[in-house]
C-alpha cells in the first residue's frame, strides 16, 4: 500500500500551501504558482515518472548489462490539456547516459524493458498521455582519458 497526506500550512490565510508526508515519513511543501516555495503537484507527477523510469533504467544497466555508467539524467516535458482535469496528452522522456564503452542495445532494451513492463507511473499516464522516448550516449572523457 502507498499512503500520502497534505496538511495546509496556514489555514486562516488564503496560501494554498501545504505540507505533503510520504508514507514513508519523507515531507515536502507543495504550493502553487502564486506561492512559489514548492513543487505543484503535477510537476510531482513528471518528477515520478522519470524517477520511475531511472530505477529500472539504472539497475538494468549496471546489475542485468554490466554497464559502466558514469552518469545519468532522465528529462521529462509534458504538454497538458487545456480543460480541467489538464491531464497529460504527451510526454517526451529523454535518457541521458554517460559511461565508458556504452552499447546503445542496452539501453535501448533498458528503456523498453521499463515502458513495457515495470514503471508503474509510466502505465498509468499511458492511459491519456502519448509517450515518446530518446536516449543519448555520451562517452565519459574522464574514463577514456585515463584509459589510454
Amino acid at each position: 500500500m502507498v499512503e500520502a497526506k497534505v496538511t495546509l500550512t496556514q489555514p486562516r490565510t488564503l496560501l494554498r500551501q501545504f505540507v505533503a508526508q510520504t508514507g514513508t515519513g519523507h515531507h515536502m511543501i507543495l504550493d502553487d504558482t502564486a506561492g512559489g516555495t514548492g513543487p505543484k503537484p503535477i510537476e510531482l507527477v513528471a518528477v515520478a515518472l522519470a524517477g520511475c523510469t531511472a530505477f529500472d533504467v539504472i539497475t538494468y544497466l549496471r546489475f542485468k548489462r554490466h554497464q559502466n555508467v558514469t552518469g545519468y539524467e532522465v528529462h521529462v516535458e509534458a504538454d497538458q490539456a487545456e480543460k480541467a482535469p489538464q491531464m497529460f496528452t504527451s510526454v517526451r522522456i529523454h535518457h541521458k547516459v554517460t559511461g565508458s564503452e556504452t552499447d546503445p542495445t542496452a539501453v535501448d532494451e533498458a528503456i523498453k524493458l521499463s515502458e513495457g513492463k515495470y514503471c508503474s507511473v509510466g502505465a498509468m499516464l499511458r492511459s491519456s498521455a502519448e509517450i515518446i522516448t530518446t536516449f543519448e550516449i555520451v562517452p565519459d572523457r574522464v574514463l577514456a582519458h585515463v584509459a589510454a
